[in-house]
């Protein structure tokens, strides 16, 4: 994973509340055997509506980067399609006043940013882009803070010392593991020859 620490563009409004893990990406994708390409299948039955946010011209383009959701973002089951969707769409931040701890934890897996700001503050954003589409969003990680500059807003968001490492260094779980390799390696070493290795070639 690409290490993430600041994340500038313009947003997309779901203005919706409890919108859950299926509803991001319905059961009907799950088969697929690769981690790519969830990204057509993000809101899909959402996007037959022709008047759905995401099709709608003003919403679109690769500087879009950042979706503003309603409260209760990610419930419903733990598929980690979900995040996956979301990232392969283009998305790189999610803003929402509260998130289901799951859905969080996953996209903090492979990079995705969960911002969680108070609701007054999502609200005014969201308000903000609806106006005006062109709106440019601020997402500091190293620093933990939300900008958005037209508005003269500025405010900090929590995330806990141990996923700012991973996201600023981008270390997925096999990159943390692999911090520890020599003493992986020093531990294998001190093995019976006879004993089972988890050491390439063998």
């Amino acid at each position: 994973m690409e290490p993430v620490e600041e994340i500038v563009g313009r947003a997309v409004p779901l203005n919706r509340s409890d919108v859950d893990t299926d509803q991001i990406i319905p059961s009907d994708w799950l088969k697929r055997v690769e981690r790519t390409g969830f990204g057509e299948g993000l809101f899909s039955e959402w996007r037959e509506s022709s008047d759905f946010v995401l099709n709608r011209p003003e919403y679109q383009g690769e500087d879009v980067r950042v979706l503003v959701a309603g409260p209760n973002f990610g419930t419903g089951s733990s598929r980690e399609h979900a995040p996956w969707a979301l990232e392969d769409y283009g998305f790189d931040a999610v803003i929402s006043s509260r998130f289901a701890d799951i859905f969080r934890n996953n996209c903090l897996k492979i990079g995705l940013v969960p911002v969680e700001l108070p609701q007054y503050v999502v609200e005014r954003i969201m308000t903000a882009i609806e106006d005006d589409p062109t709106l440019e969003i601020v997402v500091d990680v190293v620093d933990r803070r939300v900008a958005v500059p037209a508005l003269d807003l500025d405010e900090p968001f929590a995330l806990d010392d141990f996923h700012h490492h991973r996201l600023v260094n981008g270390l997925d779980d096999i990159g943390i593991t692999l911090q520890y390799d020599a003493d992986v390696a020093a531990y294998e070493a001190s093995r019976a020859v006879w004993l089972p290795t988890a050491s390439p070639g063998t």
